[in-house]
């Protein structure tokens, strides 16, 4: 069981991690993000162990940077987020989609694939993992990748029960959530179940972005609008525009990690950097 010490351990790495990532999204760091993350905390004697384990939080936001602004990662990099990925390899078999199985594996699961994904296709003769192959629709995926689509509340949002052999479905508020946690996924060149799902829910992730920002839970918001600016670059209608949410998130700060989404949120809706 991982102790509560060593949860905010990973989490202030994660932390970090996400404050190189958006220095270097922005210009005002240097290119390296996960090499220069593990070579710190060994330097400053730290647990290396740890700042993988960051990488493998951050998933693909790690190579956001590189993503968004056309560059290849350099080798140190790929070598990095190799053994981040080899320390801990994901489980074999995929976890099966929520309720069905726990939500944490199977959203680490997605984590994973983006992560090793973005990966290979930033840089497929030098990468040290191989991106497993999308999986191919609800209810049946190949085992490479997390089985099922994310549950969906619908596209009127409202609380629904599918047919036999169709994904649950559940309310916006939930779902919305969930959607929130793989904002790393959020970024150009991925595409699959969960990019779908979010194409289909548009809805209940404004409601869901609207709902964070009214309570204040900036870190949610901030996710769940990133969701909606990806849709607009998508292409995909949205029922309000994102960028007037994803400036006023900007200004309520709430930590590294949601300045990132909201960093990624700008690029997608090409709003001028600050």
């Amino acid at each position: 069981m991982i102790s509560e010490r060593s949860r905010t351990a990973h989490s202030e790495s994660a932390d970090q991690l996400a404050r190189r990532a958006l220095d270097a999204l922005q210009g005002t760091g240097g290119a390296a993000v996960a090499a220069a993350h593990v070579e710190a905390a060994a330097e400053s004697g730290g647990d290396p162990a740890v700042a993988l384990g960051a990488v493998r939080i951050l998933g693909a936001d790690v190579l956001a940077p590189y993503v968004l602004t056309g560059q290849t990662p350099t080798a140190g990099e790929t070598a990095a987020i190799g053994l981040a990925l080899s320390a801990l390899p994901p489980a074999g078999t995929p976890p099966p989609v929520p309720p069905a199985g726990p939500e944490e594996a199977w959203i680490m699961a997605w984590i994973d694939w983006g992560l090793a994904t973005v990966l290979a296709r930033l840089d497929p003769a030098n990468s040290p993992v191989r991106a497993a192959p999308l999986p191919q629709g609800p209810p049946l995926c190949d085992d490479s990748a997390p089985r099922g689509l994310p549950p969906t509340a619908g596209p009127d949002g409202g609380d629904r029960t599918g047919g036999p052999g169709a994904p649950v479905e559940e309310g916006w508020v939930s779902w919305s959530v969930r959607m929130g946690k793989l904002a790393s996924l959020a970024l150009p060149g991925l595409d699959g179940p969960v990019h779908t799902a979010a194409r289909s829910g548009a809805l209940g992730l404004a409601r869901g972005a609207t709902r964070a920002t009214l309570r204040r839970d900036h870190p949610t918001a901030a996710r769940i609008t990133r969701w909606l600016a990806w849709l607009r670059a998508d292409g995909t209608g949205l029922p309000l525009d994102p960028a007037p949410l994803t400036e006023h998130i900007g200004l309520l700060g709430g930590g590294d990690r949601p300045a990132l989404d909201t960093a990624v949120a700008r690029r997608l809706l090409g709003l001028e950097d600050v």
